[in-house]
């Protein structure tokens, strides 16, 4: 039985149409996959399901009754919940306090019954199998922990239909896998999710059914186990040539950047000689320190042992501000929490680095950044209409395009890309990887750390493997491949294999 209906939905802002009289139906204890790139309308669909924006034609169906003059109350009410990727959480609160926020249990007198609020929350996370401290503050909570807490909120208000748009972008394997355990108990009691993300192996692992959107309009649905990712991907693009190789070979320079002996958090006695031009993929498990390295070569951490030369020169570690002057920039993992400056606009965006570096000017000439931006606009096909708009009116792709010209626009040669396309839709990953070999083939030597091992076989000229913090293998471009990766990855090869 159909749990939810949603037909010829149609909505546009300012005269622009975003929805076309697009479909989803969700069944009863399913998991469907909302498949489409950024921009295709899957976010402005859920909301207007979950009562945030208006429609402006269409009909809703929720649990065999037709839904009208929707409200996020009325919508919480009927058993809808949005788990959102930015998570609605309150740092300073403990977990109860959260999960009651606006729904406290209290006395006659109106004095909260916190006893009864932690037990009936024990209960609760006994029953899902969380392990989680109904008093502990939010703020020490690990990002898995949160997210589940999210869910846990919303089940205690006998949600119906959970809505989880990229839940898993910073979780680890095991975490992944744990989240997907209690979705899966969910599913037999016969509550359904929503699921948007652009990662297809655990669309196809955990997902029962999908729809696709592209440019607001509905391409089509099906059952997972009938189709593939190469197909939904065709789908989602609308190209068949998504799967194109497109590595090419580059003579390379000198060595600019040289490990020795090199030791710090999270990693130890790394040998390394990168040439200029050159594409190095670092992999490895959540935590096994390629990410760790990244951030000690910006000198967002100091280094424990060891020496890094660039362009010959030793360096002092330990400063951001000493990389940047040597010409190293760095495109963190968290690109929300670690890149973004949401009250600024795209242009204060990109020049804040450069202005750092150049601190001993009193005054931003506008005029000459503004020049600047237009020129890495171009460069860069940032898709955005002004450079006077905030940085979170654009999708992830052109945000991590404009934090590219932010480092671009430093002189720096040293690029450390730390997964670089995390949150970003199939075509604009393609936009990403052509990029990064654009400024390769222009001299900019490019350090990549990604999971994603098709990522490596597009981009690096070579890929290096930790494991428990040290380099297990490094593999030339012809030698990369998935399961290889994954045993070295895992230290699950032998010597002889080896």
């Amino acid at each position: 039985m159909s749990l939810l209906e949603m037909r010829g939905i149609s909505k546009a802002f300012n005269g622009v149409p975003v929805l076309k009289e697009v479909q989803l139906t969700v069944e009863e204890g399913e998991v469907h996959a909302l498949l489409g790139e950024n921009g295709a309308g899957k976010s402005t669909l859920m909301n207007v399901l979950t009562g945030t924006i208006p429609l402006d034609a269409g009909t809703i169906l929720f649990d065999g009754r037709e839904l009208k003059n929707l409200s996020i109350r009325k919508t919480e009410e009927l058993g809808i919940a949005f788990v959102h990727q930015e998570l609605n959480l309150f740092n300073d609160l403990r977990v109860f306090e959260n999960i009651f926020l606006c729904k406290e249990i209290t006395n006659r007198f109106g004095r909260l019954k916190k006893k009864e609020m932690i037990q009936k929350c024990r209960e609760l996370f006994d029953r899902l199998g969380v392990k989680i401290d109904p008093t502990a503050h939010v703020e020490d909570l690990k990002t898995s922990d949160k997210q589940l807490l999210e869910i846990s909120k919303a089940l205690f208000f006998k949600a119906k239909l959970l809505i989880l748009d990229e839940p898993t972008t910073a979780l680890n394997n095991d975490e992944i896998e744990h989240l997907f355990k209690i979705v899966g108990e969910l599913k037999k009691k016969g509550i359904s999710f929503i699921f948007i993300s652009h990662k297809m192996p655990e669309i196809f692992a955990y997902c029962d059914s999908y729809t696709v959107f592209r440019n607001g309009t509905y391409i089509a649905n099906g059952k997972i186990a009938e189709t593939n990712p190469h197909e939904v991907t065709k789908l989602m693009v609308g190209q068949s040539n998504i799967d194109a190789d497109i590595y090419e070979e580059r003579e390379l320079g000198d060595t600019v950047l040289k490990l020795e002996h090199y030791s710090g958090k999270g990693f130890h006695d790394i040998n390394l000689e990168i040439k200029k031009g050159q594409i190095i993929g670092f992999t490895g498990l959540e935590g096994s320190g390629s990410s760790e390295l990244f951030q000690s070569l910006f000198g967002i951490t100091e280094k424990t042992g060891g020496e890094v030369y660039v362009h010959g020169e030793k360096m002092q570690s330990g400063s951001v501000h000493q990389a940047m002057k040597k010409g190293i920039a760095l495109l963190p993992a968290n690109r929300k929490e670690n890149s973004v400056i949401p009250d600024m606009s795209l242009l204060e965006n990109m020049y804040i680095s450069e202005q750092t570096l150049s601190a001993r000017h009193f005054h931003i000439n506008r005029k000459k950044e503004a020049k600047k931006y237009e020129y890495y606009h171009d460069i860069l096909n940032i898709k955005a209409d002004s450079k006077d708009m905030l940085i979170t009116s654009l999708s992830g792709g052109n945000q991590q395009k404009v934090f590219i010209a932010r480092w671009l626009n430093t002189d720096a040669d040293i690029l450390l890309f730390d997964n670089p396309t995390q949150g970003i839709d199939v075509g604009a990953k393609a936009e990403i990887y052509k990029l990064i070999l654009d400024l390769a083939k222009k001299g900019k030597t490019i350090l990549v750390n990604t999971l994603e091992i098709p990522e490596l076989q597009k981009l690096a000229d070579s890929c290096v493997i930790f494991f428990d913090g040290k380099i297990m293998k490094v593999l030339s471009h012809d030698e990369i491949e998935e399961h290889k990766v994954m045993m070295y990855s895992t230290n699950s090869i032998s010597e002889r294999e080896a």
